[in-house]
């Protein structure tokens, strides 16, 4: 039986700029939020921003992929290596950015240069990232974009550990990127009422709803053969996966969440795992009513009393097709460290849930990281320690 495990970790978020400054910062309590107006046209809001100026989706993707890369001890070319990188967002500044210039022209004109809108059409399609980091490491193996709105890193996560398990692969690139500080994504989601005003505070009483957050995470796995033969630091093996749709709404969650369970259910019976014998979970947690709301019943009704609970999005912001790839690198960190991460942004909880406020040491051998995305998409990853 071929055993998948995590040997790379590469990560940037609005927290820091590595995995190790992130990580930091997160058992620190501190969170990358602040107030930003990075379009004129448009009123200040809280945001986690990486840098002062949204960043480039391409910048993204080739510091996470170098980072993981050099965390695995790996050198370029690998052309046995998958790749499985997406987005929920992909090049969508791009795309705005070329609609801008169309309707800037009177009458509408194509953008003039020297590239040729052709070829800019063709690179901000939404796979081409994933073709990108392809070419950049040499890799000539499978390559896959999934796009699954905020479940997309745990679904590159999930294709990429069965890309290995099948044998197509001994080593894969898998994870998400995500730059969605865009002016139709921030108008978009202030149009749906989502978006807070002063901060993301997952499970709190108070809470007002989600920050958009920019994130990118990609983590290298292998068979447990390969890494053990090439003495290579595992942080820890992936189980197994949950995926489901609810077929319900394009945005609200299914009530009572049956579909969602479902996922976790799959993932527990995968992993041969009961719930009794998950240490942490890394919950979603957007800090949206209905989400908060849904998954903590749905923790209520599933799991023991006191396993504790956080979402990492009140320190990240939300990265959308990120978030689930970040979530867990943070799961990772958390079962290399022995230290469960805490739900920054939480003051006072409206559920009956071991929330984790305050980082603190604990016996954490296996986790479960959620992802619930808009359209009903839920992911599951159960992980463990080696």
């Amino acid at each position: 039986m071929v055993e998948v495990v995590v040997t790379g970790i590469g990560l940037i978020s609005a927290l820091g700029t590595s995995l190790e400054s992130s990580w930091q910062q997160l058992i620190s309590g501190k969170s990358g939020i602040q107030l930003h107006q990075p379009f004129g046209e448009l009123s200040p809001r809280p945001l986690a921003l990486i840098g002062k100026q949204p960043a480039q989706l391409e910048t993204l993707t080739g510091l996470v992929v170098a980072a993981a890369l050099q965390d695995a001890a790996l050198v370029a070319p690998l052309p046995d290596c998958g790749v499985v990188i997406g987005s929920s967002r992909s090049h969508q500044a791009s795309w705005e950015k070329l609609a801008r210039e169309f309707y800037r022209a009177d009458p509408p004109q194509p953008p003039r240069d020297k590239g040729g809108l052709g070829k800019q059409w063709l690179e901000a399609l939404p796979h081409m990232n994933a073709i990108a980091s392809a070419r950049s490491i040499g890799a000539t193996g499978a390559v896959l974009a999934p796009m699954a709105a905020c479940a997309t890193g745990i679904w590159a996560i999930a294709q990429g550990f069965h890309l290995i398990k099948s044998g197509q692969c001994q080593q894969v690139i898998a994870g998400a990127v995500e730059a969605p500080i865009t002016p139709l994504t921030l108008a978009g989601f202030k149009q749906m009422g989502a978006l807070a005003q002063s901060g993301a505070y997952p499970f709190d009483r108070h809470r007002e709803g989600l920050v958009l957050g920019e994130g990118a995470t990609v983590l290298v796995l292998e068979s447990a053969d390969l890494a053990k033969r090439r003495s290579a630091r595992i942080y820890g093996q992936v189980l197994e996966f949950g995926l489901t749709a609810d077929a319900y709404h394009a945005s609200a969650p299914e009530p009572g969440g049956k579909s969602a369970i479902a996922a976790i259910k799959q993932c527990l019976e995968r992993s041969h795992l009961s719930p009794s014998d998950i240490d942490y979970i890394h919950a979603h947690g957007t800090a949206t009513q209905l989400n908060d709301h849904n998954e903590a019943q749905l923790i209520r009704k599933l799991f023991p009393q006191g396993v504790p609970v956080s979402s990492t999005k009140g320190a990240t912001g939300h990265t959308l097709g990120a978030s689930g790839a970040l979530g867990a690198a943070f799961s990772l960190m958390a079962l290399q460290h022995q230290i469960l991460p805490p739900c920054v942004g939480l003051k006072e909880s409206e559920f009956d849930l071991n929330l984790v406020t305050v980082s603190r040491p604990a016996e954490i051998r296996r986790v479960l990281c959620f992802s619930f995305g808009f359209g009903g998409q839920n992911a599951v990853v159960a992980l463990s320690k080696m």
